[in-house]
């Protein structure tokens, strides 16, 4: 396959001769923007165009919804939004004289029916706005749900810029036949296709601003999307993705120019801001980012997340507890080498079930790390509890009551360092304990943010392995003996649970891709098992509904992606 090709020469860096068809020079401008932040966003569009221009560009093409930030949610139902988008568009189009811009913004819908925005990209010259081009394929699907704030554009033309005729189109726009997906009917999802309207209007190029969110298998699929529009319709294509995280969303860039024949020329760069600029009159060298791999990719993203959600949140410094065990250590890891390790501090909380290994084990890996531990014994306020509730309890037998008040402890302890040193907490759950309900409420789930909320125990330890590929950061012990939550004397997950490996190819097979019970068994699982698993995910629903929001890094995490009644029997 074509993508097979692809990654064998980003894998060997490997740099070859291509000729690009005539046409103009254009700007791809990859950036992070932030939702709302108006006035920070018109600074960085308008230097990059500065830029271009400098440098010779003609045309400097931005990502979708570049203007507000990509996803704005509820707030494109507010008056006052629209019209700061609208004046900020203005501004923008004011520093385009001897250069256009493309840039992504939400314009009001002018007609007599219909919802009252588009999803526009507006072509910017001369010092105004002189054309936009409206979005048609709206996805609802999974984290988007453009539908409820955007009409589908319907009418099509191209754009005429410096003597080039361009197919303008807006992310989705190319994704009207979706890559084979396990979802129901996802792979039949539209009914139209933006690009046939527009091929029929011949244009010379395709230029596409995306807001195309990560996940693992998202880069492949992109690209095979992408590739194939460009050799199905035989034109170039300019690709420019957003970079950077909202909140759960983290968006990796990785924009593209890709020539007529599906050929990846131009790779620009993942998790970070990039520019390029691309003649289309002149021969070139192909160049492609160095594979990283799905836990590589994994770490650079959730590091964006948690990067981003402090820097854009106003927040410096993170706290967690360590308790010794591997979620703990893999976030506290994380955390220090996307904020420093003067801004994390951790606090150990053990009782009287912790074992000495896990208090030396957490203490080893804050001194690896550089960063402020406290340690601070949990025992006397768990039996200060117990004796408080005894005359209400009576002889009933200890049970996961008892366990679950040491877990709030440690909330309620963790949770005033984040009041107190204005820290915000870390939660360090993981997505196979997220899925069962193996955890407590107001306890070990509180958190301003997931980490590993959309990684599975077996990628948790797969992730700590490549954290350590080089040196020991993280015990070895932390990586090689039985997980426990230790609430109680010789407690081990697998007391309740099937060993990860088996837990996770199932909840995988359940959640991502959508299988039956009688599907997943099929595939070499007892049918009773199966239905346990799958009754303990359907039964915590109300948990995760209260969790942390969660960094997306799979193609189906919890969260606003994954939409489960509370009081469903199904």
């Amino acid at each position: 396959m074509h993508t097979g090709n692809i990654a064998k020469l980003a894998e060997k860096a490997e740099i070859c001769k291509v000729l690009i068809f005539p046409g103009m020079k254009i700007a791809l401008v990859q950036l992070n923007y932030r939702i709302g932040d108006f006035d920070g966003n018109i600074v960085k569009i308008t230097e990059f165009i500065e830029r271009a221009r400098r440098e010779g560009a003609e045309l400097a093409v931005f990502s979708e919804l570049s203007v507000t930030g990509y996803y704005p949610q509820d707030l494109l139902e507010r008056q006052e939004f629209i019209a700061a988008a609208q004046a900020a568009t203005e501004k923008i189009a004011g520093h385009c004289h001897g250069i256009a811009a493309l840039v992504g913004a939400p314009v009001l819908n002018e007609g007599e029916r219909g919802k009252k925005l588009y999803n526009a990209a507006l072509y910017l010259a001369d010092g105004k706005v002189k054309d936009l081009f409206c979005k048609s394929l709206l996805p609802t699907y999974d984290v988007f749900d453009e539908y409820r704030h955007f009409e589908p554009n319907k009418s099509f033309h191209l754009l005429e810029a410096g003597g080039e005729k361009i197919a303008v189109t807006i992310c989705e726009d190319l994704w009207d036949e979706q890559p084979v997906q396990y979802e129901f009917g996802k792979d039949k999802l539209y009914q139209c296709s933006p690009m046939e309207e527009l091929a029929k209007l011949q244009p010379g190029l395709i230029v596409n601003l995306s807001a195309s969110p990560f996940s693992v298998d998202q880069e492949a699929w992109r690209k095979e999307i992408l590739t194939r529009k460009a050799r199905q319709y035989g034109l170039p294509l300019v690709y420019v993705n957003q970079t950077g995280a909202q909140a759960e969303l983290i968006f990796d860039g990785g924009s593209l120019f890709i020539g007529p024949d599906g050929k990846i020329l131009r790779e620009m760069a993942y998790f970070r801001e990039d520019f390029l600029i691309i003649d289309t009159a002149c021969s070139q060298e192909a160049t492609f980012q160095p594979g990283a791999g799905k836990i590589g990719k994994m770490e650079q993203a959730l590091l964006l997340g948690i990067r981003d959600y402090f820097a854009k949140t106003g927040f410096q410094r993170a706290t967690l507890g360590l308790s010794g065990g591997i979620d703990s250590a893999v976030v506290a890891v994380l955390a220090v080498r996307a904020l420093g390790p003067e801004n994390v501090r951790v606090l150990l909380m053990p009782s009287r079930y912790s074992s000495s290994h896990s208090v030396d084990d957490a203490v080893t890996l804050a001194q690896n790390l550089g960063i402020r531990y406290d340690n601070i014994p949990i025992q006397a306020s768990v039996d200060s509890i117990y004796r408080d509730m005894a005359p209400l309890f009576g002889d009933l037998p200890h049970d996961i009551t008892e366990e679950n008040v040491q877990a709030r402890i440690r909330g309620v302890l963790l949770m005033a360092l984040s009041n107190k040193f204005g820290c915000l907490l870390l939660n360090t759950s993981n997505k196979s304990e997220c899925a069962v309900g193996y955890g407590t409420l107001y306890g070990d789930m509180n958190g301003s943010l997931a980490v590993l909320g959309d990684l599975y125990k077996t990628e948790v330890y797969a992730l700590a392995r490549w954290i350590n590929r080089h040196e020991e950061i993280i015990p070895h012990h932390s990586i090689i003996k039985p997980p426990s939550a230790e609430l109680r004397p010789g407690q081990k997950d697998s007391d309740s649970l099937p060993e990860y490996p088996i837990l996770d190819d199932i909840l995988y097979q359940y959640i991502e891709l959508n299988f039956s019970p009688e599907e997943i068994a099929a595939s070499g699982f007892d049918l009773p098992l199966v239905n346990k698993v799958i009754r303990m995910v359907n039964l915590n629903e109300y948990k995760r509904f209260q969790a942390a929001p969660i960094l997306r890094v799979s193609a189906k995490a919890f969260g606003f992606g994954r939409r489960i009644p509370l009081v469903a029997r199904f």
